[in-house]
């Protein structure tokens, strides 16, 4: 164990070594290589009580971390960025010797822990990490609102929920018995939190403490707060089990003549996610949303926006926030079904991406499909595969791009492969029934079993193809006459369906495997995939 102490020690010290007097924490990743000292947890609950110095930009209080251990263990390892300084630890209520290295802490017990639940309280504090670039550069925002309220944010996906508070800093593991959160900010400002509100309590010093608890499995980098002169607007959704939900809005004082419409806009949202998604997954505490004065995020059941309150018009008085819409879509894609590492992240991104499709589907029918997926073909950039085995774990480092708008491109794929009879049950059934889908975690291995289960088919040669390869279905068309052509498909990764526009309408055939050639008669040169099921290139000559 000793031997495993140093490596981790020389390790944890290793990446963080030449950031140690500086606030950049650019350089910070999520995720990676699951540790062996931390394999052996497993997080049950969290419970994080801190109050905030919104002048001096202080966190201070402690972390209590629920866990249990696969076997006994003489050293605890956590992660936490090396701004924040921890001043006592205490495991099952007894002191211990600990160490930080780098951005991890070291609780060490020469006695050793034994096997089983172990409570764990690590008291620290400090100035955290002011996000530079919120959400994608991670941290605390500090901000005012128009009338000089304070007014604070937190975003921690890419960098890790390491950047303000003690925790197991891996996708892998969620706290499957909730968070509670103890917040003591000034009075006269609200928290919006993750859950239910359970009160807020007076404080020494004119200040309150606000506690909100969630019983539900939740990802760390969700466990966040929002500080601000909240108003909170409400109403009562009903699911579509019969659920009743309360809707929260926590807008600024300033904005609350906005409040109706967004509410009117997530009940019409909810509707439709329930129609391919399932009921709303969170229906024992609340749909809930705060503004902030960064991008929005999906932190669960309390998602976040910017508060810019302008939409896309569209004939008819439909109007559509993408921001609002895809956070929101994150509640089914990244909240209920997570990724088990970073290296799999399209299924969240992706699928709440190809949740924007679906909208225009259901309010525009076929052509605002149609619309959107152009829009995702243009987008996929192609510079490096979506899966990258051994080198994508890691979350900002590796952090692409294409997860969103390739990985919901596969999604459209798929839905023309398997037919709209197979891939919209599937769709929903794969969020609905799959097993114990709150505390499961998805690789992309899973979920191509899981649709060709569904459709009958092996569907790993398509999978691979567009997550693990830069390459496109190739097609060429040659003419060889007035009226005739030959088409000879070059990289088609299994047989699949294949419509080709003539000028006697459309022609349905397959690619028949990898490399196939054949001929077209038609009075107009041919179109190949007219609806724009695949990611291909077509060359003509």
């Amino acid at each position: 164990m000793k031997k495993i102490l140093a490596l981790v020690v020389l390790w944890c010290g290793a990446s963080a070594a030449l950031f140690a007097q500086s606030r950049d924490v650019s350089y910070v990743n999520s995720g990676g290589p699951l540790r062996p000292l931390q394999a052996i947890m497993d997080i049950r609950h969290n419970t994080l009580s801190l109050r905030v110095d919104i002048q001096k930009h202080i966190i201070d209080g402690y972390a209590e971390i629920d866990l249990v251990l696969s076997r006994a263990t003489d050293t605890l390892l956590f992660d936490l960025v090396h701004l924040l300084t921890v001043n006592k630890t205490l495991v099952n209520g007894s002191g211990n010797t600990f160490k930080q290295v780098g951005d991890s802490v070291l609780i060490i017990n020469k006695s050793g822990f034994k096997a089983g639940k172990q409570r764990v309280r690590i008291y620290y504090g400090g100035v955290p990490p002011e996000g530079t670039r919120p959400p994608w550069v991670g941290g605390f925002t500090w901000k005012t609102d128009t009338q000089g309220n304070p007014w604070v944010s937190i975003n921690v996906q890419l960098q890790g929920a390491k950047l303000y508070y003690p925790c197991k800093d891996h996708p892998s593991d969620e706290p499957n018995e909730g968070v509670d959160l103890f917040i003591t900010i000034p009075k006269g400002l609200s928290v919006a939190g993750p859950g239910l509100l359970q009160g807020v309590k007076a404080a020494k010093n004119n200040e309150a403490t606000w506690h909100w608890k969630t019983n539900y499995t939740i990802s760390n980098y969700t466990v966040v707060f929002n500080i601000g002169k909240y108003k909170v607007y409400s109403r009562t959704y009903t699911t579509v089990n019969g659920h009743k939900v309360p809707i929260q809005f926590y807008v600024l004082e300033q904005d609350t003549a906005q409040a109706s419409k967004v509410l009117d806009m997530r009940v019409r949202d909810t509707r439709m996610m329930e129609k391919y998604y399932g009921e709303y997954p969170w229906y024992r505490e609340k749909i809930g949303i705060a503004e902030v004065p960064n991008s929005g995020m999906e932190h669960q059941t309390m998602v976040t926006y910017s508060g810019k309150f302008k939409y896309d018009e569209y004939p008819g008085g439909l109007e559509f926030s993408g921001e609002m819409f895809h956070e929101y879509a994150h509640e089914w894609w990244a909240n209920k079904v997570t990724n088990y590492d970073w290296s799999h992240m399209w299924i969240q991104e992706g699928s709440a991406t190809y949740a924007e499709a679906l909208f225009f589907l259901d309010k525009r029918g076929e052509a605002g499909y149609d619309s959107v997926m152009i829009r995702q073909r243009a987008g996929i950039r192609g510079l490096k595969p979506v899966i990258i085995p051994g080198q994508s774990e890691y979350l900002n480092s590796n952090y692409n791009t294409d997860m969103y708008s390739k990985g919901a491109f596969l999604l459209h794929t798929l839905r023309y492969v398997l037919g709209d009879s197979v891939f919209f049950p599937a769709l929903k059934k794969f969020i609905v029934d799959v097993k114990y889908p709150y505390n499961k975690f998805f690789t992309t291995d899973e979920v191509e079993r899981y649709y060709s289960a569904q459709s009958g088919k092996n569907l790993k040669p398509l999978f691979d193809f567009y997550l693990y390869t830069l390459d496109f279905m190739e097609f060429e068309l040659v003419q060889t006459g007035p009226e005739s052509y030959y088409l000879t498909i070059k990289n088609s990764p299994m047989d699949l369906p294949l419509d080709i526009m003539t000028d006697k309408g459309l022609l349905h055939t397959s690619t028949a495997g990898k490399t196939t050639r054949f001929a077209i008669k038609s009075k107009t040169i041919p179109v190949i995939d007219p609806r724009g099921w695949y990611y291909k290139k077509v060359t003509m000559r």
